[in-house]
């Protein structure tokens, strides 16, 4: 465990109920090792902030990258993914992800999942951004998370939609739990295995292409129980999301599927953006292309370029979601250019696991995005992300069955006392200074005006200070023992005096908003602190006052809570292996 001691208080508790599993996050990592475990005879119980299509996947338009049966091989994938990561990903770790890709995607197919195929019947392939090869799969055009979603969540298991973790609850056995926040009130789930599968930090920047659920509470989480996280300065920006003037929040990305069949960037002029700049050009990987963006903003005073799409024939059966989008917007991308800008779209790093998704404290685990594998390194490959949930999502349920009988119940419930800037002004701190380019004066602005602006925060359901005061004995608890996940995901967890408490939806949305708003303000600190100690530019993580990669540099380095609750680093890792001091 870390050094961290942290502040807590108690916790009056509304229900309670009882799990093998709890998977936090119901996109394709965490229903894959929530379908995986169950088949295992383990009683899983998800949690999820938003109803069923409220996930990154959803939203996830280009396919799944997996290693074509003819013209491909392992080698080939690793070798694209490795020359993206820029220097920092695990090799290993690369090639047991990328050899697992076939099964994974048989297994989702198996599950009735449906790919676009081609005029030969056979399943159909695009290339995008960083790839050598076309072995991008992908469904209903541009719908693939759309289609993965369905699939996985017709597999019907236990969920409890409208529920945020507050707080991993552990013992001197490791994991014993989840404080969860629901319209029911407070419950405990208690559980000896938790798998983080929260997603990204997109909500961290003003403008992101991942939905409003995106606040890092993963990454929070894991600090908090002194899991250590790792290259959280690698945030990948899309380097094409729908532009339009004053837009804000979640804004339609242009898949890079649309460069890989034949758009071209340009700017207001006309002129090539990436001409000169990487030899494949617009299909080089995003971070080069972003980059590319950028400069060319900066240079011309524009607040976009363009992607002419209109050569590609077909283009509305192709890509009928991003028509959609275009056609809401006014544009035509049939007959006009589509106006695209850079905006944050992917951590590369994030909760450090082994590829079976274990961290360092016992119990638990972390899969998909939330989760730092050593497969992305310093700049994802484009299309790895599904990829990763479903290879790496599968082995955490598989891996979870270890904990099983080994942790006792929650006697105690404490909740950590937070610190909370104003989640607006956190955005645009990070937005301002740790976007596409960053530099040491600009990052040291925003880690200290984002000092100015924290305030401790409590939780607003904690109960009195006294002697006692958030313990209870299981004796307590009647009926607790039958309150088993599909229970508690149809609204039945037993209450510590026997009854169902209701907070209402407007309660239950404030109090996770403050889970969400404290999740952003200790993740920005570290991501923060994790830019400003990298004094080089590699992958996605740009310094304008450092321009070059240096070689001493080119390893990953740990951040964990320190005793007061600052993140701070804890040397040099080992991309592999998970650590937990």
């Amino acid at each position: 465990m870390t050094g961290f001691v942290p502040r807590t208080v108690p916790v009056a508790v509304d229900w309670e109920a009882a799990a093998d599993l709890v998977v936090i996050g119901g996109g394709v990592a965490g229903l894959t090792a929530a379908r995986t475990a169950s088949l295992r005879g383990l009683r899983v119980l998800t949690l999820s902030k938003g109803g069923p299509a409220d996930t990154a996947t959803q939203y996830a338009q280009g396919g799944i990258a997996v290693v074509a049966p003819e013209g491909d091989s392992v080698d080939s994938h690793v070798r694209d993914t490795v020359a993206a990561g820029a220097g920092l990903c695990d090799a290993a770790a690369v090639r047991s992800i990328v050899a697992g890709g076939q099964a994974a995607v048989a297994a989702l197919t198996d599950l009735g999942a449906v790919f676009d195929l081609g005029r030969d019947g056979r399943v159909a392939r695009t290339r995008e951004g960083g790839h050598s090869i076309r072995r991008i799969i992908h469904a209903g055009g541009d719908a693939t998370g759309a289609e993965v979603q369905r699939a996985l969540s017709a597999a019907g298991l236990p969920v409890l939609f409208g529920a945020a973790a507050g707080e991993v609850l552990l013992g001197a056995d490791g994991v014993r739990g989840v404080l969860v926040i629901s319209e029911r009130g407070t419950g405990v789930v208690h559980a000896p295995a938790v798998l983080l599968a929260t997603g990204g930090l997109g909500q961290l920047y003003a403008l992101s292409t991942n939905p409003d659920g995106a606040t890092a509470d993963g990454v929070a989480l894991a600090l908090r129980a002194g899991a250590a996280v790792a290259d959280l300065e690698f945030v990948q920006f899309h380097p094409t999301v729908l532009y339009t003037p004053g837009g804000l929040g979640r804004r339609p990305l242009i898949s890079e599927a649309v460069r890989g069949e034949g758009g071209v960037l340009v700017d207001l002029a006309g002129r090539s953006v990436t001409a000169g700049v990487h030899p494949r050009g617009d299909l080089a990987p995003r971070d080069v292309v972003s980059l590319a963006i950028a400069a060319r903003m900066r240079e011309t005073g524009a607040d976009h370029v363009l992607l002419d799409a209109t050569g590609i024939a077909g283009f509305a059966a192709r890509f009928p979601t991003i028509t959609d989008s275009c056609l809401a917007a006014g544009i035509d991308p049939r007959t006009d250019p589509i106006p695209v800008a850079p905006a944050a779209h992917y951590q590369c790093g994030g909760v450090v696991t082994d590829t079976e998704g274990r961290t360092g404290v016992p119990g638990l685990y972390a899969a998909g995005e939330v989760a730092r594998t050593g497969l992305h390194g310093a700049n994802r490959l484009a299309s790895n992300s599904l990829l990763e949930g479903l290879v790496v999502g599968e082995r955490a349920g598989a891996a979870a069955v270890e904990r099983r009988g080994a942790a006792g119940e929650v006697t105690e419930v404490r909740q950590v006392a937070a610190e909370v800037a104003p989640r607006a002004a956190v955005q645009r701190l990070a937005t301002a200074h740790a976007s596409v380019v960053r530099d040491a004066d600009g990052l040291d602005r925003a880690q200290r005006r984002l000092a100015e602006l924290r305030r401790p925060v409590s939780p607003d359901r904690r109960a009195p200070e006294s002697p006692g005061t958030g313990r209870f004995a299981v004796s307590d608890r009647p009926g607790h023992r039958g309150s088993g996940p599909a229970d508690a995901a149809a609204g039945l967890g037993t209450a510590p005096g026997g009854t169902v408490a209701q907070q209402g939806p407007a309660v239950a949305a404030r109090r996770i908003t403050a889970v969400e708003d404290a999740a952003l303000t200790l993740t920005a600190r570290a991501l923060l602190a994790a830019a400003a100690l990298r004094t080089e530019s590699r992958g996605c993580h740009t310094r304008s006052d450092h321009p070059g990669a240096v070689a001493a540099q080119a390893h990953s380095t740990r951040f964990v809570l320190g005793p007061d609750g600052t993140p701070v680093p804890a040397g040099a890792a080992d991309p592999a292996v998970p650590t937990a001091s």
